[in-house]
C-alpha cells in the first residue's frame, strides 16, 4: 500500500502552480452564480440574458454566426438555445436567402425578459465593478479579451505542436 501511495504523490504536487483553466472555470462558477441570483427576480439565468443579448446585437444571426461569437460548438449551442425556443423568447426561421440557413431571432417575450434583466444586469456589472479597482478591473476585462481571442488560440496550438 505504502508502493502505491508513492506512486501517485506525482500525481498531486502542492508546490505546483494553480492549473489555469481550473482557476478560469471556478472564477467563472462563481460569477455564475452571482449573477443568476441576482437576475432571478427576471427569471432569466445569466446563460439566457447572454443568448439573448447577442441575438439582440446581431439582429437575426445564423446559428453559425451566433456560435462564433460565443465561442461555442453548434452543438453546445443548440442545447442552450432548447428550452428558449421552447419558451417562446428565440425564434428559428429560414433564412432568406438560403433556406437550409436558420436564423434566430428574439420574440416579443423574449425582447421582454431582455429589456426587464437589464436595469438588473446594470446593477451587477456596477457592484462586479465595485469588487475591484479600477485599474484591476480594466486588467481583468484586457486579459479576458487575449484569452478569448483567435491569435491566443493559436498560440496556444502551435506551442503544444
Amino acid at each position: 500500500m505504502a508502493d502505491k501511495m508513492a506512486d501517485n504523490s506525482v500525481l498531486y504536487d502542492p508546490d505546483s502552480p494553480l492549473c489555469n483553466a481550473t482557476a478560469l472555470r471556478r472564477a467563472t462558477r462563481r460569477i455564475s452564480q452571482i449573477y443568476d441570483e441576482r437576475l432571478q427576480p427576471c427569471g432569466l439565468k445569466t446563460t439566457q440574458r447572454s443568448l439573448l443579448r447577442y441575438i439582440d446585437q446581431l439582429r437575426g444571426p445564423t446559428m453559425g454566426q451566433l456560435a462564433g461569437q460565443l465561442l461555442l460548438d453548434k452543438t453546445a449551442l443548440s442545447h442552450n438555445l432548447k428550452p428558449m425556443i421552447r419558451d417562446g423568447y428565440v425564434e428559428v426561421t429560414a433564412a432568406e436567402t438560403d433556406r437550409r440557413t436558420k436564423r434566430l431571432t428574439l420574440t416579443a417575450k423574449g425582447q421582454q425578459a431582455l429589456a426587464a434583466s437589464h436595469r438588473l444586469w446594470v446593477e451587477i456589472q456596477r457592484d462586479f465593478a465595485r469588487g475591484l479597482t479600477a485599474e484591476q478591473h480594466q486588467t481583468l476585462l484586457a486579459l479576458l479579451d487575449i484569452i478569448s481571442s483567435d491569435d491566443f488560440a493559436r498560440q496556444m496550438s502551435s506551442s503544444a505542436q
